[in-house]
């Protein structure tokens, strides 16, 4: 079964204005079986021998009828030059689609950055929309729009234990089967071969330690949601393991993780207050699916029932990316908001036009929600009188069970498998 992707709108938008996309993300979220949908000759660069052909004679791959889709593009970084000079000679609209689940391990091989020919498209795992497992109450593209939903829903069919194994189980394609057991033994699977660079023909992840990798990543996801600074997360190495971690070395093992997409901090907004208030700009960190995090962790959907302190961070998270895919569709990005008055806000929802909107993420409950509510509206006030951005398209806070209404002071409160694009 095929599972409609909001990236689809992106990539025909891009193939449209530009010569060639490149289609990026973490394995198995589904990029080749997409761009499949828009090609009309491909090549998968998927075994020794392909690569090794490939690779004495690069221009060769561009052979074929377009648009032409090369899967794993990143295995021969000098096809981004031949299509480049291919597109020079005779220039195109989408004619060619790269994907690759990794950035080339070596660049000095790409002689130019392919701006205004080559676009890039960061896809990520499903979410709970495009698994169909979200009621879709609630369009972010509407709310955007200026088109508020109506009377309220109960919502009564979803719980904690729901939330807890969406989250564990996460939105790989290969995991959505019916039984539950089975699809978290999937993601289990996945992230077990996740970090084997045994075999890899990069050398750049061949020469890396698993040990610390995983290290790494626990480390990570014990600071999940938080604007942990790396020298806190490289303390954090060094007192599990009681020995030494340059900054050097920690540096090379987050470059992989970046290139494999497997982690993604999530940048400070700055709306440019004038005051003498004092905005942080440390990234929050994130991953690129929240299952990775459970699983560097080891943790079950039943530990989240019993820590809720944990739950509501590694939920932060869950709905980050949520948003992150819906908002990617308008053009948009996610941000996050701190100051040092101890005003927040977890997701800042940006469009390229300039319009925003606020979210606050709450596991559920009135005083959660209230909570997060007064400092939605306490970020409006402050946005209203000491910067030049507009007012907020809507604030929201976006919860993890409950009801789906809009309360007196205007703030949304819906429920994150309500939610859609």
């Amino acid at each position: 079964m095929y599972y409609f992707r909001y990236i689809e709108k992106d990539i025909e938008r891009k193939l449209s204005s530009s010569g060639a996309v490149v289609v990026a993300g973490p394995k198995f979220c589904g990029k080749t079986t997409t761009c499949l949908r828009y090609q009309k000759s491909f090549i998968q660069l998927n075994t020794a021998q392909t690569i090794r052909l490939a690779r004495m004679n690069p221009k060769s791959l561009l052979a074929g009828d377009k648009p032409r889709l090369i899967d794993e593009w990143q295995t021969v970084p000098d096809v981004w030059n031949q299509i480049k000079d291919d597109l020079d000679k005779e220039y195109e609209f989408g004619k060619y689609i790269l994907t690759g689940s990794a950035t080339p391990a070596d660049t000095a091989d790409i002689y130019h950055s392919g701006a205004g020919r080559i676009v890039p498209v960061q896809m990520k795992t499903l979410t709970l929309a495009e698994s169909q497992e979200s009621r879709g109450l609630v369009s972010l593209n509407d709310l955007f729009a200026g088109k508020m939903p109506e009377g309220f829903d109960l919502n009564q069919d979803f719980s904690l234990d729901d939330l807890a194994f969406y989250i564990c189980r996460g939105g790989w394609p290969i995991s959505l089967v019916k039984n539950r057991k089975q699809a978290l033994d999937i993601t289990r699977n996945y992230y077990a071969g996740l970090l084997n660079f045994t075999y890899c023909e990069n050398e750049q992840f061949r020469n890396k330690r698993t040990e610390l990798m995983k290290l790494i990543l626990k480390s990570y996801a014990r600071n999940i949601s938080t604007e942990a600074s790396l020298q806190t997360i490289i303390n954090d190495i060094k007192e599990a393991t009681g020995g030494t971690l340059d900054r050097k070395t920690f540096d090379e093992y987050l470059d992989v993780l970046k290139s494999l997409y497997i982690i993604e901090d999530i940048d400070a907004w700055n709306p440019n207050i004038r005051s003498k208030t004092s905005i942080r700009t440390t990234p929050t960190r994130h991953f690129t699916d929240t299952s990775i995090a459970c699983r560097a962790l080891n943790i079950s959907p039943k530990d989240f029932l019993q820590d809720l302190k944990t739950f509501g961070l590694f939920f932060e998270d869950f709905a980050v990316h949520e948003l992150s895919v819906y908002v990617q569709m308008l053009e948009g990005v996610v941000k996050h908001y701190r100051d040092n008055t101890g005003l927040e806000c977890d997701a800042v929802l940006k469009l390229e036009d300039g319009r925003w909107a606020a979210v606050g993420i709450k596991l559920g409950g009135d005083e959660l929600i209230e909570e997060g509510a007064k400092s939605l509206l306490r970020l409006k006030n402050k946005i209203a009188e000491k910067s030049n951005e507009e007012a907020p398209v809507f604030l929201m806070v976006l919860t993890g069970v409950g009801p789906m209404y809009q309360r007196e002071d205007g703030v949304l409160v819906v429920p994150v498998n309500c939610l859609k694009g």
